[in-house]
C-alpha cells in the first residue's frame, strides 16, 4: 500500500495523484489546457492495409454466357462478347437488338445458363483464395443471370448490374454504376485495401490499371497485345502464384 498524504501536504499529494481525464478533444491538464497525443504514444498501432482480389466472372471463373446462347439458338451474332467490343453499350445494344429480332426470352437465356457450370478448376481456385483474403467478383452480368453460377461457386461477393424485364421480355439493361469495376478498386483503395484484379476482356483493362496488381488471365490475344503492362497466365495455378507472391 502507498505512502498516505498526511498535514498540510494532503492536498498537494491530491492533486498530484489525481487522474488526468481523457475528453474526446484529448486529454485535459490541472490547469484546463488540452493535448491532443500522437497514436504511437498511446501505444495505438498505425493502420496496415490488407489485401481484397477482385475478379472478373465469365471467362475467369465461369463461361461466357452470351457464347453459351449464341451455340444453343445458332445466332452466331451472339459470340460476339467483351473480348471483341471495346465499348460495352454498344455490345449491349446490338445483343438487345438480336433478342428482339429472334423472340429470344429471359427464361430462354436462364435456360442456357442452368447448363453452365464453373470452369474446370475454378470453384477450388476461389475456395483456397477466400480461404487466405478477402475476394469479391466485379461482373458485367446481371442479377438475372448469375443466381445458378454463384450457387456453384459458393455465393462469393458479387457487384453487377440488372435488367429491366417485363412479361419475360428483356426491354433494357441498367448499370448499376458506370464504370463500376474501376470505381470499386477505386473504393477498396481508400478503405485501405491492397487490390489485386485479373480480368480477361476490355472492360476488365481499367479496373486492372486502377489496382495496386493487375492481372490478364486466359485474354485473347489482341488483349494480351494491346495491354502489355500487365502479366498474362493461362492457369489457376499460376493467378494464384501472383495473387501470393
Amino acid at each position: 500500500m502507498g505512502a498516505r498524504c498526511a498535514g498540510s501536504a494532503r492536498s498537494a499529494c491530491r492533486a498530484s495523484t489525481k487522474k488526468i481525464p481523457f475528453t474526446p478533444r484529448g486529454f485535459a491538464d490541472p490547469r484546463g489546457a488540452f493535448f491532443s497525443p500522437s497514436l504511437a504514444s498511446l501505444g495505438i498501432n498505425s493502420p496496415v492495409k490488407q489485401t481484397i482480389v477482385t475478379l472478373d466472372l465469365e471467362g475467369v471463373l465461369v463461361p461466357e454466357i452470351w457464347i453459351a446462347v449464341a451455340e444453343k439458338t445458332g445466332i452466331e451474332a451472339l459470340r460476339r462478347t467483351t473480348r471483341d467490343e471495346p465499348d460495352y453499350d454498344v455490345l449491349m445494344r446490338h445483343r438487345l437488338d438480336l433478342l428482339a429480332e429472334n423472340n429470344l426470352k429471359l427464361s430462354d437465356i436462364q435456360d442456357v445458363i442452368a447448363t453452365l457450370a464453373p470452369m474446370e478448376g475454378a470453384k477450388a481456385f476461389l475456395d483456397e483464395v477466400r480461404a487466405r483474403t478477402q475476394l469479391v467478383i466485379l461482373s458485367d452480368t446481371f442479377l438475372q443471370f448469375a443466381k445458378p453460377l454463384m450457387r456453384q461457386l459458393d455465393w462469393p461477393a458479387l457487384f453487377c448490374h440488372q435488367l429491366e424485364v417485363r412479361d419475360d421480355v428483356i426491354m433494357n439493361y441498367h448499370l448499376r454504376q458506370s464504370d463500376q469495376k474501376r470505381k470499386s478498386v477505386a473504393a477498396f483503395q481508400s478503405l485501405n485495401y491492397h487490390v489485386i484484379a485479373a480480368g480477361d476482356s476490355y472492360n476488365d483493362t481499367s479496373m486492372l490499371a486502377e489496382a495496386d496488381q493487375g492481372i490478364l488471365f486466359r485474354a485473347p490475344n489482341n488483349v494480351i497485345e494491346e495491354f502489355p503492362q500487365f502479366p498474362a497466365v493461362t492457369n489457376y495455378a499460376e493467378l494464384m502464384d501472383l495473387i501470393f507472391d
